[in-house]
């Protein structure tokens, strides 16, 4: 069975639009590795774990750094549930906590 990647909402979507271009370019391109290699032979500095379910998509530009928040759902599918422009080292608990309760509804 093939890996799948999708975004949670209409929201997640804007969030992904919102992020600079050279930015979605990099996230568009660790999606293709995984629906390409499979999410089990993706690791850094691609993706990190981070919390509970939850896991990120690590992205880095000359503009800075931004992080797509997603979830593992059964039959390989990978489901990005928050877009964001970092602005400090460390992942924010407020952008963590949003990503959690966006993920509690997914199946």
């Amino acid at each position: 069975m093939k890996w799948t990647v999708e975004t949670l909402n209409e929201v997640v979507d804007a969030e992904v639009e919102a992020l600079p271009s050279e930015m979605r370019a990099k996230l568009v391109r660790i999606v293709e590795l995984i629906e390409e290699m499979g999410l089990d032979r993706i690791g850094a500095p691609h993706v990190k774990h981070l919390a509970g379910r939850l896991w990120e998509m690590r992205i880095a530009a000359r503009s800075g750094i931004s992080r797509a928040l997603y979830v593992v759902v059964t039959g390989r599918r990978v489901v990005i549930v928050r877009a964001f422009v970092k602005k400090t080292q460390k992942t924010p608990r407020h952008e963590i906590e949003l990503a959690l309760s966006r993920a509690k509804n997914i199946l």
